[in-house]
């Protein structure tokens, strides 16, 4: 028993290692709007190429003992690189022995017994997709990505107790609701690159977003008190979470795609209300307005241009009527 929950522990440290080490090959490749700069990656590639010529390159299993002690822990470091992913291959041989030790680790840590471990192994499971999706080039692959970590994290959403598991509840409910909300960004842009927008492309995009929209508004009924209400101030820990949530709920009800003034003016006013939240938050607790600062600055700027729009919407649909 204590083997087993050691292999499965470092099995953790493994799964941690992986996804560390796709999360700053990300942070080196992404632009200012956090898509793939294939300008720096060739940049990358052809300092990489050169090292190589010139013999320095970094093999990992140089950097451990090969003492006999340490042969099985050896065997993994030569299974797995300790350099940077520059393309969607190098990405994907880390995102396989990462899943490769989730499998691992919950032969141990399993639900029924091992909650708090196995809900953050699953949120390190869904990470790794994320982390892998930022190298596929493909959209349509990349949506399908997401739905994993929406199948695998709305799955165990909805075996927890919120009465035993408040935390881990908001945690998988926030989560849930930024996938919808990626995925619903990835199916615009596909939107955006066909030459006509189908009517199941439209329907799909509104259901994304709505559920997206769900799942922020449960996170946020989580935080409410006993009489259903929020509190003035929220915990330092859950301010950025729920900031974020409000501003990409103002976002997300200016996506919906409907055909009639009524339901775009209702969701005018209900964005306007979203990013209102968030900069009054702000003013009256100063002391938050760096956790939230690009979405600050954006709900300002909404908060002053949404109104003229909203009355604008309203005496056009005035007029019609």
């Amino acid at each position: 028993q204590r083997i087993a929950q050691r292999q499965a522990e470092v099995a953790r440290c493994w799964i941690k290692y992986c996804l560390n080490l796709l999360e700053d090959s990300r942070k080196q490749l992404e632009d200012d709007i956090s898509e793939l700069d294939t300008e720096r990656q060739l940049e990358l590639h052809v300092e990489r190429q050169r090292q190589h010529e010139q013999g320095n390159d970094i093999k990992f299993s140089s950097l451990v003992s090969a003492a006999d002690m340490l042969e099985a822990l050896a065997g993994a470091e030569e299974r797995v690189p300790c350099r940077k992913a520059l393309s969607f291959q190098e990405a994907r041989e880390i995102f396989l022995f990462g899943q490769a030790r989730v499998t691992q680790a919950k032969e141990f840590f399993v639900l029924d017994g091992h909650a708090s471990d196995y809900v953050q192994i699953v949120r390190d499971q869904s990470a790794l997709f994320k982390a892998l999706a930022f190298f596929e080039e493909d959209l349509e692959r990349r949506c399908r990505m997401q739905k994993r970590r929406v199948d695998m994290l709305e799955g165990l959403y909805t075996q927890l107790n919120p009465q035993f598991y408040l935390t881990a509840c908001r945690q998988l409910c926030f989560e849930v609701a930024d996938t919808y909300y990626d995925m619903m960004d990835l199916k615009v842009a596909l939107a955006n690159h066909a030459e006509q927008l189908q009517p199941q492309t439209v329907k799909k995009i509104n259901l994304l977003a709505r559920a997206a929209l769900t799942h922020y508004q449960k996170f946020l009924d989580s935080l409410c008190n006993s009489r259903g209400e929020t509190p003035a101030t929220l915990d330092i820990d859950v301010v950025r979470p729920a900031l974020v949530a409000k501003f990409r709920m103002g976002r997300l009800h200016s996506k919906l795609m409907v055909s009639d003034t009524a339901s775009r003016l209702a969701n005018a006013r209900l964005s306007l209300e979203c990013y209102r939240y968030v900069v009054d938050y702000c003013d009256q607790n100063p002391d938050v307005e760096e956790l939230a600062q690009p979405e600050l600055e954006l709900s300002r700027e909404m908060v002053t241009l949404l109104p003229a729009k909203i009355q604008h919407m309203a005496a056009g649909s005035q007029a019609f009527n």
